[in-house]
């Protein structure tokens, strides 16, 4: 089983989740992705991954893009899961949370929201203060990424696995490259 955590105002409709969900299902493996629309409010966006991960019968793999990595960073510390991370949020020194303060829109559905300080309290309280299981870990990053700096994934994820290209953006433009390993990384095989 692969749990997917889809980034801040992303979702399940984002270009990375439904080309590993159509790589699945040419693998003949489409029940085995999970991926559904997570709240806005991180203590709410990790209930539902929690509540999910109660269900699984077997230790899925975690993937999360942006601050979905975050998410599955902190759930596989807490978890001792293996984690798949994509051009992670990663908190650091200097960084003001305050940036994402105020009012947004999904980009898929369109719901408006409200980002509030008790919502970035929350992140603050769910950062991993060290990476304890760095062999657990798969960091994919572009350096080229716009939004965040791949720098500080690199210094979070260090000792563990990483992929870092050269150019790209947040989005991460080789995601197809990488799906059948992701695939294989979570033990599945058809």
């Amino acid at each position: 089983m692969i749990l997917y955590l889809h980034g801040f105002r992303s979702g399940p409709q984002s270009q990375k989740v439904q080309a590993l969900a159509l790589r699945m299902a040419q693998r003949g493996l489409g029940d085995y992705l999970w991926c559904e629309q997570l709240s806005p409010v991180p203590c709410e966006a990790i209930a539902q991954a929690e509540a999910q991960l109660a269900r699984c019968t077997t230790p899925p793999l975690l993937a999360g893009s942006s601050l979905g990595g975050f998410y599955a960073t902190h759930l596989a510390e807490k978890h001792a899961l293996q984690a798949v991370v994509i051009n992670p949020f990663v908190p650091h020194a200097g960084f003001d949370q305050s940036l994402f303060i105020g009012e947004h829109q999904m980009i898929y559905s369109g719901e408006r929201f409200s980002f509030t300080a008790e919502h970035a309290a929350q992140i603050a309280a769910l950062d991993v203060a060290r990476i304890s299981r760095p062999e657990n870990f798969w960091l994919l990053a572009e350096e080229g990424d716009e939004v965040l700096d791949y720098r500080h994934a690199l210094k979070r994820y260090a000792g563990c696995h990483q992929s870092v290209l050269p150019g790209g953006d947040h989005s991460f433009t080789r995601w197809d490259d990488y799906l059948d390993a992701v695939i294989e990384r979570a033990g599945l095989a058809a």
